[in-house]
């Protein structure tokens, strides 16, 4: 692998950390379209790149994930019970939206990230109204939640906190345990989505050698290795920096990136 490449992989791993402790965006919005580029340069994945990066990102999620969810276990932030409800559904969700990323041409599947950036980008350039909190489901609801929320994930590339998050927090959690929660629920949706992006991406023809299905691991080893001790520090940057400010220039530059997805 060129060294610039190699850096390339690092960055990604760098900024997806930071960003995801300041602005308590997940990852795959910053991995999947950095790996786009990085695999489209390398020439890897042949008519699968889009397919080969989100589920790229789907695997090192499951280890920033992972410790993401202790850290917030530890203090206190994670209801278990609610997790256990969303759980089943995100699991057989992740597993649909892998599947029907797998039958999703190339194109397709990059203007459907580009849509989710979109989402992501107006949501941090107009934030949305408090509304008065609804009570949680009962263990139906629930699972048809936690379907919806890995459905959508999955075919993404992301640990689903763009989505978990507001639903908690619209179900009256406070932010805290709906953060830590929606970290503990990201960990179910990588490991099945990743799961099922290896199995539907198995023995298609492009791919590389250093890969199982649509996951490439020296990428995913390379960006665990920055992005997890960088989250942290993208945490304490949020107490330092002006946040506000930085969410509206992360919202424009994600548009941005959007639309060269979408139309390049």
């Amino acid at each position: 692998m060129p060294l610039l490449d190699l850096l390339g992989f690092l960055l990604t791993g760098i900024l997806s950390g930071v960003l995801a402790g300041l602005f308590g965006v997940g990852g795959g919005a910053v991995m999947v379209p950095a790996l786009i580029f990085l695999f489209g340069h390398l020439g890897l994945g042949g008519a699968w790149v889009s397919h080969l990066a989100i589920g790229t990102s789907l695997a090192t999620i499951v280890g920033t994930g992972a410790a993401s969810t202790l850290a917030h276990h530890r203090r206190g932030g994670v209801r278990w019970d609610l997790v256990a409800g969303l759980a089943p559904g995100i699991v057989f969700g992740a597993w649909a939206g892998a599947v029907v990323a797998g039958v999703l041409p190339e194109l397709w599947l990059k203007r459907l990230f580009a849509v989710f950036l979109t989402y992501v980008g107006v949501r941090m350039l107009i934030p949305g109204r408090t509304a008065a909190p609804r009570a949680l489901p009962g263990r139906a609801g629930l699972w048809a939640v936690g379907g919806g929320i890995g459905t959508l994930s999955a075919l993404v590339g992301i640990g689903g906190g763009t989505l978990t998050v507001p639903f908690l927090a619209r179900c009256g959690l406070d932010l805290r345990h709906a953060v830590g929660t929606s970290a503990a629920c990201g960990l179910p949706i990588a490991i099945a989505g990743a799961i099922g992006f290896m199995v539907v991406g198995w023995g298609r023809t492009g791919l590389p050698g250093a890969s199982t299905g649509f996951v490439y691991w020296p990428a995913v080893v390379l960006m665990l290795l920055a992005s997890i001790p960088t989250a942290p520090l993208g945490a304490r940057l949020a107490h330092t920096l002006p946040v506000a400010l930085l969410k509206r220039t992360f919202g424009v530059f994600l548009l941005l990136i959007a639309a060269r997805l979408a139309f390049g």
